[in-house]
């Protein structure tokens, strides 16, 4: 089963902050929302580290990640396209 299939999959976009490891990237991934007592828009980030088979991604590479079986402790995630 292809990575494009799974549908039912969450996928996130984010920035590539590094790639030093095999097959591995760290995505920095940030969500704007409506504080709900302030009425003010807040942004959160958050790291996520996915699986790149082929190391294709690099720094600064504007990503998209999709939820995949744990690769290992850490690796919930897998590389679904380098957008730039």
């Amino acid at each position: 089963m292809s990575v494009e299939n799974k549908k039912f999959k969450r996928k996130l976009d984010g920035v590539v902050i590094s790639d030093k490891n095999d097959k591995t990237i760290t995505v920095n991934v940030t969500r704007r929302f409506k504080h709900k007592t302030y009425n003010k828009f807040v942004s959160c980030s958050k790291r996520y580290h996915a699986h790149d088979e082929n190391n294709t991604a690099k720094v600064g590479d504007k990503v998209m990640i999709i939820e995949s079986r744990p690769h290992s402790k850490l690796k919930k995630w897998e590389l679904l396209s380098v957008q730039g």
